[in-house]
């Protein structure tokens, strides 16, 4: 399981449009403690960050855990 929070900006939010471009940084927690940026296209917050959230966890389970030595 991956651990993982989302904070989320709004770089681009026109009138009228039906979705925002949003910045989203998710950090993960040990042992995934790592942080990624993504550039997302949302119709809220509240999705970017869902998806954000999503593409980390994807990204981290494909990537091996380091033993601590």
């Amino acid at each position: 399981m991956v651990l993982a929070k989302a904070t989320v900006d709004v770089i681009w939010a026109p009138k009228g449009a039906t979705k925002s471009v949003f910045r989203v940084t998710v950090t993960g927690e040990p042992p995934f403690k790592q942080k990624r940026v993504y550039t997302l296209h949302a119709k809220s917050d509240t999705f970017a960050a869902q998806e954000g959230i999503r593409l980390f966890v994807e990204e981290m389970e494909r990537e091996p855990v380091k033993a601590k030595d």
